[in-house]
């Protein structure tokens, strides 16, 4: 009987610590949301031509427009990115990968063997993150954009090289080409 009510003391205590856990990581998600919408109303109330999606956890500020049809949940793009950790604002010593030289040059990134060419991608690729494949979905020929959405649509819990666990996302995106055949 001893055992037992131990054995229950002890899943109780762990039972309760992992619901703590995870009520504070559910507030580390909602202050990031917060701070990307202020983020993004900030922008729109700068600049009335700025357009704002919001598609499954993830956030589009379309800072110039594309033309065309929209990028299908099955469609392909070739694109350039700069990703950056997002902690309220755009920060360039936030960089963390990039394929365009302009944003590496900005950042202060010194490569000596670098290739800066446009990446293709099919949306179906598993290795598009959630929250930037919400956020593709829909976006045009020629367009650029910023894609942002919190550490519960990116990386999730874990560390991946310099991005740390739960981080906050924010993608510059140039669209060079879509298709959706």
């Amino acid at each position: 009987m001893r055992n037992s009510i131990k054995i229950l003391a002890l899943l109780m205590t762990v039972m309760t610590s992992a619901s703590c856990i995870k009520e504070k990581l559910e507030v580390t998600y909602n202050k990031q949301e917060d701070n990307i919408s202020k983020y993004i109303d900030s922008a729109l109330n700068k600049n009335e031509e700025y357009t704002a999606t919001n598609n499954g956890g993830s956030n589009r500020l379309t800072l110039v427009q594309g033309e065309g049809e929209g990028l299908k949940p099955d469609g392909s793009i070739t694109f350039y990115y700069a990703g950056y950790t997002f902690e309220g604002s755009f920060n360039a010593s936030n960089l963390f990968g990039t394929n365009r030289q302009a944003s590496a040059d900005d950042a202060g990134w010194k490569l000596t063997d670098g290739e800066f060419e446009a990446l293709t991608m099919n949306m179906k690729d598993s290795r598009l993150l959630p929250g930037l494949k919400s956020g593709l979905e829909g976006v045009k020929g020629g367009e650029e954009c910023e894609i942002l959405f919190s550490g519960k649509y990116g990386f999730g819990n874990k560390d991946f090289g310099i991005i740390p666990a739960n981080s906050a996302l924010l993608y510059k995106i140039w669209v060079v080409s879509i298709s959706n055949e």
